[in-house]
């Protein structure tokens, strides 16, 4: 029995990928550098959503499909700020998350008017500590000397005129009375938004979820380490696996393709979340792939047309795995294509296309940014070796550094 492969290419092409190096590294390295200067918080800056930049995250059921305009309308006119709206679950539950930036209803003034309350309504008790920071907003965190009850604590603080969603007492530390408040407002005036719109049998608010500065602070510092870890450890498998000498190449294209990716969401001012870091180390890891198997041909071929020089190699390489590298990230490329098709609207639609640029990304940075760095990084080794008065090494470039050896 014969199996029958499909083949892109009957025989190996010829496409000259080393000749062209330079015009592609410059025009690369001049989009990288626009990117860069866009995502400046000066100039743009990235559109943090609610888990970096903090915010309340809230979900909401509609009776009928609702028109996402006028929620938009809807929620500007109560004052909510960079709000967007995704899709949840299947299309018939009419369900959407609504993500809104930071808004406190709470003010200095009002937590003043509720500490006062605290120590009137519980004298015995004795308040040791209150804390509300404007930053995070409508939360109060208080420690009394004795324990009290928790209704009795929230009642005390609606009567100062400040309306609470939910008190719970914390368990931080065994022996310590701490309660903490979080005041009714972001989803109630976001209830009341939206049935001025639809009808108070129209819409209702499931879940509220809230994301401080400072957990949003922490959640970048934790990406950006997460990207650098990712990095790092694919250095140290090319230059175990390979030679140290191809891993810059694979840390600048795998930069490349993070910058190219991030570049989506900076140009077109989409929301920068979870989701979309999820979407930048997977387009790194999908990139190494397809780095990787080239490199392991271009080892196999300096083995086998020993004496010839490496641009040469490096391009025979890239044309014999064009085909494999084709069919790859095409058959990726398509999957992503019907998720960006059908799934406009829903929170997989950003990290879709994300996912397809940094294919695209990573295919190209393959044959122009990690095989010429290759390239460079050989020949200056080479220059210094030979400067140094020791051998070149390596195989003598006994041919035009653009040519491909012949078969």
């Amino acid at each position: 029995m014969q199996f029958h492969f499909l083949e892109i290419f009957p025989k190996t092409p010829s496409y000259d990928f080393v000749g062209k190096r330079r015009l592609f590294v410059t025009m690369s390295l001049i989009v990288n550098a626009c990117v860069l200067l866009w995502c400046v918080p000066a100039i743009h800056g990235l559109n943090f959503g609610v888990d970096f930049a903090g915010g309340t995250e809230i979900q909401v059921k509609f009776a009928q499909h609702p028109d996402l305009n006028k929620v938009d309308q809807a929620l500007k006119r109560a004052g909510f700020p960079s709000e967007t709206a995704q899709a949840f679950g299947p299309p018939a539950e009419n369900s959407y998350i609504i993500r809104v930036g930071r808004i406190a209803l709470m003010n200095p003034a009002d937590a003043e008017h509720a500490r006062a309350a605290l120590a009137a309504a519980f004298p015995k008790q004795v308040l040791k500590d209150f804390h509300f920071d404007p930053e995070i907003g409508d939360k109060i965190d208080v420690t009394f000397q004795e324990p009290v009850d928790t209704a009795a604590l929230q009642k005390a603080v609606v009567e100062s005129g400040v309306k609470v969603g939910e008190g719970r007492e914390l368990a931080l530390k065994p022996g310590q009375n701490d309660y903490t408040l979080i005041t009714q407002g972001i989803s109630d005036k976001m209830q009341k938004a939206l049935e001025a719109e639809f009808g108070e049998s129209g819409v209702t608010v499931q879940r509220v979820e809230y994301v401080g500065p400072q957990v949003g602070r922490q959640l970048q510092i934790q990406g950006l380490k997460a990207l650098l870890y990712a990095m790092a450890m694919i250095t140290l498998y090319v230059g175990l696996r390979f030679d140290f000498r191809f891993a810059p190449g694979v840390v600048i294209a795998l930069v490349h393709d993070a910058i190219v990716t991030l570049g989506y969401f900076a140009l077109f001012g989409r929301e920068f979340n979870l989701t979309s870091l999820a979407a930048v180390l997977t387009v790194i890891g999908y990139s190494v792939n397809d780095t990787v198997v080239v490199y392991d041909r271009m080892r196999e071929n300096q083995h086998k047309y020993k004496g010839r020089d490496l641009p040469g190699i490096v391009n025979l390489s890239i044309n014999e795995m064009l085909g494999r590298t084709i069919l790859t990230s095409g058959v990726t490329a398509l999957s992503l294509v019907g998720l960006i098709i059908y799934a406009r609207g829903t929170a997989v639609w950003d990290f879709a296309v994300a996912m397809l640029i940094g294919i695209l990304s990573g295919t190209y940075s393959t044959w122009y940014i990690a095989s010429p760095m290759t390239i460079w990084l050989d020949e200056l080794l080479r220059k210094r070796a030979i400067k140094a008065g020791g051998k070149p090494g390596g195989r003598p470039a006994s041919r035009a550094p653009h040519q491909a050896p012949a078969v």
